[in-house]
């Protein structure tokens, strides 16, 4: 677990986290190991490790807020929710005060050999997350390479992928650091489906510009 300015950051494994602040708040539900209720959860885009219809019954109850990506909307049917709100590349809602802006998570060079198409085109509308919490703003890239709409954010904590083959690699995903200008980064999407703790070491080693926190993944 990582604590930046009273906002506590812990890694529920994958892409998977869980965001503290007098509220909680969890992003990609996947593989959660024992129910734990949030107040809002985001979901970045419809893939089973992201949009786990049995992970998200063990965090949203009658009193949660669902954050989406308009893909998985029509999906969340049989889950206990507050109310479901679609989210769109670019825009930007306040929530329970929480601002979360919705940024393009897409791919430009990890095709699908089945489908000669990217893993995650860009029409579809997938996304990743930016943050602010009281001032204190955190980037969760969603499935994602480095593309343009995530120049020069500059989060103060930055969650991004380092697995390679649907997402960046390390060294990509180092390159995405410089562009997006954070001043702490946590690598994310390995160990569960694909990408192992030394990815997230070399992403470490690579990154000069910021300090780099690998989390240990909790239950």
């Amino acid at each position: 677990m990582l604590e930046y300015k009273g906002v506590k950051i812990t890694w529920l494994g994958h892409d998977a986290f869980l965001i503290e602040k007098d509220f909680k708040i969890i992003i990609d539900p996947y593989r959660i190991s024992k129910p734990l209720e949030a107040n809002l959860v985001l979901v970045s885009h419809e893939h089973f490790d992201h949009m786990s219809v049995e992970d998200l019954g063990k965090v949203s109850s009658s009193r949660t807020t669902i954050v989406a990506a308009k893909e998985c909307i029509s999906k969340l049917a049989g889950i206990p929710f507050k109310e479901k709100i679609t989210l769109a590349p670019g825009e930007e809602k306040a929530i329970h005060g929480i601002k979360i802006k919705g940024i393009a998570a897409y791919n430009i060079d990890k095709i699908n050999p089945d489908t000669k198409k990217p893993f995650h085109p860009k029409e579809d509308g997938k996304i990743g997350f930016l943050i602010n919490i009281h001032g204190t703003t955190i980037y969760h890239t969603g499935d994602s390479d480095l593309v343009p709409e995530m120049s020069n954010l500059q989060p103060d904590v930055l969650l991004v992928p380092v697995s390679g083959t649907y997402v960046m690699g390390p060294r990509e995903a180092a390159r995405a650091v410089d562009a997006i200008k954070p001043k702490i980064a946590i690598p994310m999407h390995y160990g569960a489906i694909v990408g192992s703790p030394q990815d997230a070491q070399e992403f470490k080693n690579a990154v000069t510009s910021c300090e780099v926190h690998i989390l240990t993944k909790e239950p």
